[in-house]
């Protein structure tokens, strides 16, 4: 019941945005929006603090914002589209051991409309569904809620692994280089985003995007190509011609899968193009539509292929949809979004079904963290 409630308040919290912001999801003309000022990683703070709630005998943290400053960089053909990057800090659970230091709590940066009031986050007081205490990878094999799919089991970490991870979790330099690969840098402030009930930033989502096409590579996976985190911003900005240059040396239609990750303000989304099937479909870890963002990409495979094959896409072929909540693994609160999103296509990156659920999720976070530093997926 509490994670159920949980889930109702960050959607509660998406639709708060997009009623003050209505401009949040636009569905534009491809070729009709200027360009947007190139993301900065400069942090503007807001401050916070954990407070203890009881739900039943188990202690909650929550957070409560107490103050907000907000960078806004406005451009001036466009009014209306601001860059805003912030972070969250605040104070550890009682028993954490960094009690006192400020823990920073990247927030993917990339903001579109006016600022974010304040008003929007702490009207609703998020506290984060934790697991209880029967062991995620000891747990035998289930249903799946509203399915007949099998829960997968998990190998647990080594110790050694575990060591690993804790260590990457400690104390050191925000901007020492975690790993370096395919042109991208993790830092340790990035990797710190993937700690319990954070919310995943573009640096790590991306660096895991490009682990997954690495491995498709392998014989035996099916081809995959993924977008930045920045390229669907950049479509809806600029139109095609934008982001006419991010495919130069990729033959989209010669792969099998597309994955296009995609940000709404506050949540991550992803969106699967199988070129196999031509269909288009939205992925929501809340049960959110998004048949419109699948019109915009289509209409964006429409002039890539004009462009790179001269060829018209016929329509009545391909299918887009919107998977329902019960089709897919659903969030019980209001922070792993990015982790849901990753792992969606870890899975439809290797044509398997999708059975994990929210109690795999801290196995999943630190499981990822191993995976970025080593620059291999287990």
């Amino acid at each position: 019941d509490v994670q159920r409630g949980e889930k109702e308040k960050y959607k509660q919290l998406l639709e708060l945005v997009k009623e003050k912001y209505p401009r949040s999801r636009p569905n534009p003309q491809l070729t009709s929006f200027c360009n947007i000022q190139a993301y900065s990683k400069e942090p503007v703070t807001t401050v916070s603090h954990l407070e203890e709630q009881k739900y039943g005998g188990d202690v909650y943290p929550c957070m409560t914002l107490r103050t907000m400053r907000v960078r806004v960089v406005a451009i001036p053909s466009c009014p209306w589209i601001c860059r805003i990057h912030f972070c969250l800090y605040y104070t550890p659970a009682e028993n954490s051991h960094e009690q006192g230091r400020p823990v920073k709590q990247a927030i993917a940066g990339r903001q579109y409309g006016a600022e974010i009031s304040e008003e929007v986050f702490f009207q609703l007081h998020l506290a984060p569904a934790l697991s209880r205490k029967s062991s995620v990878l000891d747990v035998e094999e289930k249903k799946f809620p509203s399915s007949e799919k099998t829960v997968e089991r998990f190998s647990p970490l080594t110790e050694a692994m575990e060591r690993e991870v804790i260590a990457a979790f400690g104390k050191g330099e925000p901007d020492e280089i975690m790993s370096s690969a395919f042109k991208l840098k993790v830092t340790r402030e990035d990797i710190h985003t993937l700690r319990n009930l954070r919310w995943l930033n573009d640096e790590v989502i991306n660096f895991y995007m490009s682990l997954l096409v690495e491995r498709n590579k392998k014989e035996g996976y099916p081809a995959v190509h993924a977008f930045s985190t920045f390229f669907y911003p950049k479509l809806i900005s600029g139109g095609y011609r934008a982001v006419r240059r991010w495919t130069r040396g990729v033959d989209l239609f010669k792969q099998d899968l597309i994955l296009v990750p995609i940000h709404l303000r506050v949540h991550w989304a992803l969106v699967v193009i199988d070129v196999r099937k031509k269909t288009i479909k939205y992925f929501d870890s809340i049960g959110q539509k998004g048949d419109k963002i699948c019109e915009t990409l289509f209409q964006y495979l429409q002039e890539e292929s004009r462009e790179k094959r001269n060829l018209e896409l016929t329509c009545s072929e391909w299918t887009l949809r919107s998977m329902e909540p019960h089709e897919i693994p659903q969030q019980l609160n209001g922070s792993d979004c990015g982790v849901f999103m990753c792992k969606y296509a870890d899975y439809i990156s290797r044509d398997k079904p999708i059975t994990f659920t929210q109690n795999h999720m801290p196995y999943f976070r630190k499981k990822m963290v191993w995976e970025i530093i080593h620059q291999q997926l287990l």
